[in-house]
């Protein structure tokens, strides 16, 4: 893992970073962050961010997730559990952009930050947002799968949610922009709940009902290997897998050519900006409304880069 001043050096301008200087006080701060999981890679990766920041500004921050992206009230469970403990702030990825409104509404009526990361609130009420422009990635993934399917042919989409902002913009951003392609018609867009076992599943029927098919695209970390996995075993050949993230498991499809390319996020920047957002927050400073910690395409050709390989995560 590349630390963070290393991964920080390789994002340029696409990485726009809290530029307020950030005062530590006398007293530790509490900082609790609330992702959607811890069963992919990503997560870890983004705690690890969580985890320099904190080191590096003196504040107690923990770390925790369902076992599941499905398990939406015990996300809440978390939540409300943080919040009884009267933190300075509190960083949250929310599995369900509505229903933790009314405790975020609780935290904002105490005076306590919410920092929304990785996915974002449908609400005003988080000071700012750390994460990346889904719907540009999945645009640049829609963009590259019209490229490698001579844009023409049926395509598929297998999504980790229908509820969570980034379930929503990067199913949206690529239908939107492959939409500009005529020739492209999309079949079906089906949700595994970011499970490699049900995206399997999933993608397996949807190859049986459409022999034909030429690409899918699976939009995080579990659906795509998932993806990876039911195009393998329902022995399709030729099936443009296009996916998001990276971890050992894709990027190990990718060199073997069973995914074609990928998006890959900035996990560590997510995390460590988060903790830099919430601590300022806390302090009374500014923070820009939306830090963007950028995204790469990355496949074959470029997996190895020092730019990219910087951001991949296992």
């Amino acid at each position: 893992m590349m630390n963070r001043r290393q991964v920080m050096g390789t994002m340029g301008a696409g990485l726009v970073m809290a530029q307020a200087t950030v005062a530590i006080g006398q007293e530790t701060k509490l900082i609790p962050l609330i992702s959607k999981g811890f069963q992919h890679q990503f997560w870890q990766a983004v705690k690890a961010g969580a985890d320099q920041a904190a080191a590096e500004f003196g504040v107690e921050m923990t770390f925790e997730g369902p076992d599941s992206e499905a398990q939406v009230d015990r996300q809440i469970d978390m939540l409300a559990a943080a919040l009884a403990k009267s933190p300075a702030a509190i960083g949250f990825a929310a599995l369900d952009s509505q229903a933790a409104i009314p405790l975020l509404r609780q935290a904002q009526d105490a005076g306590i930050p919410i920092v929304a990361f990785d996915s974002g609130v449908d609400s005003d009420i988080p000071v700012s947002t750390c994460t990346t422009d889904n719907a540009a990635a999945a645009g640049m993934a829609a963009a590259k799968m019209a490229e490698f399917i001579g844009g023409e042919g049926k395509v598929a989409v297998v999504a980790h949610d229908q509820t969570s902002r980034t379930g929503i913009d990067r199913r949206d951003g690529f239908l939107n922009e492959i939409a500009k392609h005529p020739g492209i018609e999309v079949v079906t867009v089906q949700y595994g709940a970011g499970d490699q076992l049900q995206s399997t599943e999933i993608t397996k029927s949807i190859l049986t009902a459409n022999p034909d098919l030429k690409g899918i695209f699976g939009t995080n970390e579990g659906s795509a290997i998932g993806v990876v996995n039911g195009v393998s075993e329902n022995g399709a050949e030729g099936v443009v897998v296009i996916g998001y993230d990276s971890g050992a498991a894709q990027k190990n499809a990718i060199r073997s050519g069973l995914m074609t390319g990928a998006i890959t996020q900035n996990p560590v920047g997510i995390g460590y900006e988060t903790v830099k957002a919430a601590l300022m927050a806390a302090n009374g400073e500014a923070v820009a409304p939306l830090i963007d910690t950028g995204f790469y395409y990355y496949d074959a050709s470029n997996i190895d880069d020092p730019k990219v390989a910087a951001v991949l995560y296992d």
